[in-house]
């Protein structure tokens, strides 16, 4: 448990990714996409995750395939690495402001995936990569992780401050999700018992 091996592979996308969420926040990144690889090291290193991916994509189409591809394969990890989820606090949310923007994540790590997003970018694209993909990569993320997710922009205008920071609060938020409660003496954090 918590260190985990996935490798997705189609016509499309061969994506080779390691993950370890105890870790202490180093990467290495290349999906071939430079600010998505931004995103996903500010991703590992607030969320003190160890992660490496190695992406060959069909970007020379657009970039479609690959972010939400590495969504798919990035909740796998996530769920794999949490095994039966025992012992963990489950919940988790962080609000976090970077200049003009703040945002708000929470999450529940509770095999019911869901996701409200509420990210409103002034622009389209960053350099090459349409902004709404990052909508794609959520969702596959957290139907793959069955994580119940929100997403919510209360301000801001610059857009790359706005990617940033949905990617720490979510880092941070799920850093605090999957952080051990040692009162809960290894059971689940579920009346019912499982997660």
């Amino acid at each position: 448990m918590h260190a985990t091996k996935v490798t997705r592979k189609t016509k499309e996308t061969e994506i080779h990714l390691s993950l370890n969420i105890y870790g202490s926040g180093k990467s290495k990144i290349n999906t071939s996409i430079p600010f998505l690889d931004h995103m996903l090291e500010l991703f590992a290193k607030h969320g003190m995750f160890d992660l490496e991916i190695e992406t060959k994509g069909d970007i020379r189409v657009d970039g479609q395939h690959t972010i939400e591809d590495i969504g798919i394969v990035l909740g796998e990890a996530i769920a794999k690495a949490l095994g039966n989820k025992s012992g963990i606090k489950r919940y988790g949310f962080f609000i976090l402001p970077m200049d003009d923007v703040l945002v708000t994540v929470a999450l529940d790590l509770s095999g019911i995936p869901y996701l409200v997003y509420n990210v409103n970018p002034k622009e389209n694209s960053i350099k090459t990569i349409d902004t709404r993909l990052f909508h794609d990569f959520f969702q596959a993320l957290s139907v793959n992780a069955g994580i119940n997710l929100h997403i919510i922009q209360h301000s801001g205008e610059e857009v790359h401050h706005l990617f940033e920071a949905v990617f720490k609060a979510f880092a941070k938020s799920l850093d605090i999700a999957t952080s051990i409660d040692s009162r809960l003496r290894g059971e689940v954090m579920s009346t019912k018992g499982s997660l």
